[in-house]
Parts: structure tokens; C-alpha cells; sequence
């Protein structure tokens, strides 16, 4: 992944604009999806069948609509992507997309009706410890969301610019040799 940090801010970002339809439609479809599922039980969309005890704070929406456009980027970058199969052995970019997702529907949520937080604070400690450390996890998870698409982008533009190196996955021909060093055939 080293080859892939370097590669300037200013072209990762330009990247997305070589995208094809269907790249752009997976990330609008998934930015929507994304909002639904999470907006819905949250209770930021109001329908008949959720409901929260404390209402929703002045940023949960915009916060998630952020979280949701990041998260439809980022799953765009694995559709026909260079780094489809291989982005890194360390997979950073995979990691953080769950991560920031998760953190996102935590953060957004009613502090007293996650099971989780209750089961641990109790009522009384998921409002006085719980949702004062919503928005920190809500910064936190747009963080780890936009660091798993820079990689991500990054690293596309890096394979892609990368002369004659072969698509992840594939072999590089017999042909093809680093320069000064022999052939396959002057070495038989």
C-alpha cells in the first residue's frame, strides 16, 4: 500500500470522475440503501413501526447523509475496480468501511433503545455517559469512512498509473522483464 499513499490528494479525489455509469449507480443506490437502513429503525425517517424515546439530535441527519454518499463511494470502488480482488494485505480499507458504518448507526441512534448500551449503562448511564459520546463517534466513523475511500481511490489511481504492471490477479507475460536483467529465453 505504500505505492498507493503516495499518490497526491488532488488526484485521488479526481479519480471518481473516470467512473463508469454503473459505478455511479452502484454508489447512488448504495448512498440510498445505506440512509434507509439506517435512517428507518433509528427512527430519522419517521414510519409507523419504529419509534425513539429521545428524539433525534440536530446533526444525525446531515451526519448520516454524509456517512451514507461516503459509504456509496466507497462501495463503488469494488465494482470492476483494479484492486478488486487485492487492496493491500493489510485490507485498511474494508476495515474501516465496516467500522465507520457500524459507528455510524450507533452514533445516530436512540441512546436508550440500543439493547447494547443499555444492557451495559443501563437507562440512566445511556443518557448521562452514552449520549454526550454520540457525536465523537459519529466524527469518528466519517473519519474512518473518508480514510477507507482515500485508500481505496488512492490505490486505484496507483495500479492504474503503474507502468505495465499487471491487473491484480493477473500475470504478468513472459515477455515482460525489469530492465538489465535476461530473458527467459537467454537464460535457457
Amino acid at each position: 500500500m505504500a505505492t498507493g499513499s503516495r499518490v497526491p490528494l488532488r488526484v485521488a479525489l479526481a479519480s471518481p470522475r473516470a467512473w463508469s455509469a454503473r459505478r455511479w449507480r452502484v454508489a447512488v443506490g448504495t448512498a440510498v440503501a445505506s440512509f434507509l437502513v439506517v435512517a428507518v429503525p433509528t427512527d430519522l425517517v419517521d414510519t409507523p413501526v419504529f419509534g425513539r424515546e429521545i428524539p433525534p439530535t440536530w446533526w444525525a441527519a446531515p451526519a448520516l447523509l454524509v456517512a451514507s454518499v461516503l459509504g456509496g463511494l466507497l462501495v463503488a470502488t469494488y465494482v470492476a475496480s483494479p484492486l478488486a480482488d487485492d487492496e493491500g494485505a493489510d485490507g485498511t480499507g474494508r476495515r474501516r468501511g465496516w467500522v465507520g458504518g457500524f459507528l455510524t448507526y450507533v452514533a445516530v441512534g436512540c441512546p436508550v433503545c440500543n439493547k447494547l448500551v443499555l444492557l451495559a449503562l443501563g437507562s440512566a448511564g445511556a443518557v448521562t455517559w452514552f449520549e454526550p459520546v454520540q457525536p465523537a463517534l459519529q466524527a469518528a466513523a466519517l473519519v474512518l469512512l473518508a480514510g477507507a475511500l482515500l485508500v481505496r481511490l488512492r490505490g486505484e489511481v496507483a495500479c492504474a498509473s503503474a507502468p505495465g504492471a499487471p491487473r491484480a490477479g493477473s500475470q504478468a507475460p513472459d515477455d515482460v522483464r525489469a530492465p538489465g536483467t535476461a530473458s527467459a529465453t537467454t537464460e535457457r
